[in-house]
């Protein structure tokens, strides 16, 4: 059975990366929920996308630059919440035990690796007692070997659109690269359908993710192919056609 991600809670439906978000997604029955986190300078680890405030908060400037208390008075749009800290989060989806947790750490505004976050993640985790059903997630391997040296019990996934796999030398040797340091290769719907012939060849279906669908035909379309999960900004959407079209 493919397996439905709520992306950033559920964006679609509510507020990314918010509190209400994941509450609400938690209702939905979705089998994990993802989610993105920073470091600021302040030593927080604070759950937003960009590395920048502007898009998605009632703010400016890079995120590692908050303090605690500018991060407590940064409200999310939409919501009248404050930007959630990892711990936060935790609280949140701790206890549903049967939900999984894809934690994407995430770079600076410069493009570089914050220092010692893996190893912060990985205590916050373990702090909260969900290493065994999280999967720490990054473009960059660097990251994810960081998350191999801090944390070998949790799992780790990889994600890749056509872009960055060029820039790495092309789909194949990616994969190639990332054999033994990732469980989960996750693949931009546009790449994984230009180059299915191939991945197939080198994965197989349980341990591909595609990201992110978000239109019935779509969905439709790697549901039929028994994708091992997909990532979707709709997951109540993808979960009532998963519902239709898989026993």
């Amino acid at each position: 059975m493919t397996l439905i991600t709520g992306h950033r809670g559920a964006r679609n439906l509510w507020p990314e990366n918010s509190l209400t978000g994941f509450r609400n997604a938690v209702t939905l029955g979705v089998d994990a929920i993802e989610f993105d986190v920073h470091l600021t300078r302040a030593g927080e680890l604070v759950v937003i996308h960009d590395a920048t405030l502007e898009r998605t908060a009632e703010a400016f400037g890079p995120v590692q630059d908050l303090s605690a208390e500018a991060r407590r008075a940064t409200l999310l749009k939409g919501t009248g919440e404050a930007v959630p800290t990892l711990g936060e989060v935790l609280e949140v989806l701790a206890p549903h035990a049967g939900i999984d947790l894809h934690v994407e750490i995430k770079i600076d505004e410069t493009g570089r690796p914050y220092p010692g976050i893996a190893a912060r993640v990985a205590a916050e985790l373990a702090r909260f007692g969900v290493g065994e059903r999280s999967y720490l997630t990054s473009f960059d391997t660097s990251v994810l070997e960081d998350c191999r040296l801090h944390a070998p019990a949790v799992s780790r996934l990889v994600s890749v659109n056509a872009a960055w796999a060029e820039r790495q030398g092309g789909l194949g040797a990616f994969i190639e690269r990332v054999d033994g340091l990732v469980e989960i290769v996750a693949i931009h719907h546009a790449l994984m359908e230009a180059e299915w012939d191939l991945i197939r060849t080198r994965l197989p279906l349980d341990r591909l993710c595609v990201w992110t669908l978000n239109d019935e035909p779509a969905i439709r379309h790697w549901l039929d192919r028994g994708i091992g999960s997909l990532t979707s900004d709709s997951p109540d959407l993808a979960l009532r056609l998963r519902g239709a079209v898989q026993p």
